[in-house]
């Protein structure tokens, strides 16, 4: 049986959705040019040009979402004093890192070289990546970015991989700015805090070819504890080894010119922490991994500080069964029961193949009918973003730009 409530919601949907469909239904005989969709893109023409036109699956970011969250993490962690290098693997777009840095970001960090050349390219400086190079390829890479870059910075954790960074840029006469990735409770990367990492420190300052920036220490497991209280509690105990690293340093004469780290979940608590930089990335859109973490003010079902600016939009191709929609939101878009439904949540999200996805409902609920549009919260940015080409940037209904990711332009769909 539907609840009240549920009847209430769905009678609310009916609405939404009979509106929808008709937008829907306008827009496909309105002769819209779509054959020139990708012309007018590239020349910035969006005239006309709303939701209902995109291909899909396709994201989309509201922009006035995204402002605020820029906005708010700016103002406080300059009240906080404490700087913001955002990671960009959430997004992966020169476009909203421009954003970042004129709102104050002091650079940016990457995971892979190939994001640091593309947004050290692009003009921006200050570009830490954290993860050491190993490999002919990486090494060369990152040395060469060195020479050419010399705000570029990457991290190592291991004296070997110093010793073969120093073979590589006395061969190129590069000089590499380098910072000493501290272990903070995630096992994939880090060396021990304390006298280990002092050593390491040591060896990368005594070395000709570089030049010692400081620590970094970054602690996924404390960023995505449920509840404020125990974030901050986490917070401060993974990052003990890296305050007393930074202080063996000092006391060693080594100047630390940066501790490194923190994340969306302890953005304003890393203050507090011994960290002198934010590496947050996910607050500029937010996904669902997030928004059950819990922020300051107790409500566990939402963290409220930040908006929910990114949709994947997709399109309800069939519907034959009882309680299942299916839709183009598939395995390659990473479809995943964690995600969400904008506007619907007696909707459940599941796979259906590579191709297809599929909504889920209890009798009596209200559902998306062929051709609905339908907005869904993805649940890891890093992983959904890196399955699409482009955001398109929506005001309301009307999408006022398009921001390649990766520096790809792509096809308008995958």
């Amino acid at each position: 049986m539907t609840s009240r409530r549920h009847f209430l919601a769905a009678s609310a949907a009916v609405g939404l959705l009979a509106t929808r469909s008709k937008a829907a239904r306008t827009t496909s005989s309105s002769g819209y040019p779509f054959a020139e969709f990708e012309a007018r893109i590239a020349k910035k023409d969006f005239r006309d040009m709303t939701k209902d036109i995109l291909p899909t699956p396709c994201m989309v970011v509201d922009l006035d979402m995204f402002n605020a969250n820029i906005k708010h993490m700016a103002d406080t962690a300059k009240a906080n004093g404490i700087n913001v290098r955002p990671h960009v693997k959430v997004h992966k777009s020169v476009d909203v890192a421009k954003h970042q840095v004129a709102h104050g970001a002091i650079g940016l960090t990457c995971a892979t070289i190939a994001e640091a050349e593309l947004f050290s390219g692009s003009g921006i400086k200050n570009v830490l990546w954290t993860k050491q190079p190993v490999g002919t390829n990486n090494i060369q890479r990152a040395v060469l970015l060195s020479k050419k870059d010399p705000t570029f910075m990457f991290v190592t954790d291991d004296a070997k991989v110093v010793d073969w960074l120093e073979e590589a840029a006395a061969a190129h006469n590069a000089k590499l700015r380098v910072v000493v990735s501290v272990y903070a409770g995630m096992t994939r990367q880090g060396i021990a805090g304390g006298k280990p990492a002092l050593e390491l420190a040591q060896k990368v300052a005594a070395s000709k070819r570089m030049q010692f920036e400081g620590f970094m220490a970054y602690s996924g497991a404390a960023a995505h504890t449920k509840g404020f209280e125990a974030r901050t509690k986490k917070s401060m105990e993974v990052l003990a080894d890296v305050r007393e690293t930074r202080d063996l340093a000092k006391k060693a004469g080594l100047p630390v010119n940066i501790v490194s780290g923190g994340s969306t979940g302890t953005y304003n608590i890393d203050h507090q922490t011994g960290l002198t930089e934010l590496e947050a990335g996910t607050y500029v859109f937010m996904d669902t991994e997030y928004f059950i973490v819990g922020g300051k003010d107790g409500d566990m079902k939402r963290y409220n500080d930040w908006q929910p600016a990114l949709t994947v939009m997709t399109t309800v191709d069939s519907q034959h069964h009882p309680n299942i929609i299916t839709t183009d939101y598939g395995n390659k878009a990473i479809t995943k029961k964690t995600d969400e439904v904008k506007g619907m949540p007696w909707l459940e999200v599941n796979t259906a193949g590579a191709e297809y996805g599929a909504l889920n409902w209890k009798d009596g609920e209200q559902a998306p009918k062929v051709g609905d549009r339908v907005e869904i919260y993805c649940t890891n940015l890093d992983q959904s973003t890196n399955a699409f080409d482009r955001y398109y940037i929506a005001q309301g209904d009307k999408i006022v730009d398009v921001w390649p990711i990766m520096g790809r332009s792509g096809a308008a769909q995958r």
